[in-house]
């Protein structure tokens, strides 16, 4: 096998555009926007599995961006602290021991969990509430808090279960893959702050590149199935991962193997949203022709007279 080079990944291009807008927007929940006059180069953030040390450093990158504050809380026997997402807690390390079935051997796997800002995304497909989450023409998906209305449809509609509704304000939260940061020529918080260059940023197509080398080093050192997560299933990703073993990314604390929106979401705000319309104005025709044809319901002098005399007995 050939001997592991540490290899910087590229520097951020110049082709990233500064600043984000409503003129930048591609989609908007239940609404619709216009197209942009010009489209943003997409974007992407690359995460190398193999490079990962489990430092967490991107945990607290997150957190101190984002002036988020978590608990400190107890060992509950788990790397994995805190053990999921949180409104507060944007990304998470997972950490899985699993044991090869060809080679035997124990493989300590390490995947950063977070929003994988899909290019379809189904928390955008699923949100009834107009503008509360929005995708730039850059790939990134963001949440506007002043217009979300908590109700939780982003959880059922995301295929890798991200958004987190805050108990405080009942508000939808997630990463945002720092948009505030791109939005001025900035990376992401926590890939600033990875220590191996695990997690790097920058045009989708350098990103995928960037993939494409790391990917042929991990297959010279043995691991013939290693290759980029970037499930089609959504249109692709704008987050994406190089795994060693890319046909099984389950085994990577359950990263979904084909993700895809439900089906009962494509139904709701497909076919079963314009039938139920159209039931609703039916009905209100209905309605209409019932109250013009027999005219309003009106109470007769002998049906008044024996509800007074019910009313008197009981008395």
């Amino acid at each position: 096998m050939a001997n592991f080079e540490f290899v910087l990944p590229p520097a951020p291009t110049k082709d990233i555009k500064v600043g984000l807008g409503d003129g930048d927007l591609v989609k908007r929940s239940a609404s619709t926007v216009s197209p942009p006059a010009k489209a943003l180069t997409p974007v992407a953030k690359l995460i190398d599995v193999s490079k990962c040390i489990g430092c967490k450093a991107c945990e607290v990158a997150c957190l101190e961006w984002n002036d988020k504050r978590t608990p400190v809380g107890v060992n509950v026997g788990s790397y994995d602290f805190p053990p999921d997402l949180t409104p507060d807690m944007f990304t998470v390390m997972k950490f899985t021991e699993w044991v090869n079935p060809e080679t035997k051997n124990l493989e300590w796997l390490i995947r950063k969990d977070g929003c994988m800002h899909c290019e379809d995304p189904g928390c955008l497909k699923a949100c009834p509430a107009p503008g509360a989450i929005v995708q730039y023409s850059n790939g990134i998906v963001d949440f506007d808090h002043d217009k979300c209305i908590g109700c939780g449809y982003c959880v059922k509609g995301c295929p890798f279960n991200i958004p987190r509704i805050s108990e405080v304000d009942h508000k939808a939260y997630k990463c945002t893959l720092c948009s505030d940061r791109v939005a001025v020529g900035q990376g992401p918080a926590c890939a600033h702050a990875c220590p191996t260059h695990a997690i790097v940023f920058g045009t989708k197509d350098e990103m995928k590149k960037h993939a494409d080398d790391r990917i042929k080093d991990l297959k010279s050192r043995g691991f013939a199935n290693a290759g980029l997560y970037d499930p089609p299933g959504v249109g692709g990703t704008h987050v994406m991962y190089v795994l060693h073993h890319a046909d099984q990314p389950q085994i990577y604390a359950n990263l979904p193997k084909d993700p895809r929106i439900s089906p009962i979401v494509e139904l709701w705000k497909g076919m079963t949203k314009y039938a139920g319309l159209a039931a609703m104005g039916a009905f209100a025709v209905i309605g209409l022709v019932h109250h013009v044809v027999t005219g309003a319901n009106r109470v007769s002098p002998e049906d008044e007279a024996n509800a007074e005399k019910l009313t008197g007995d009981r008395r």
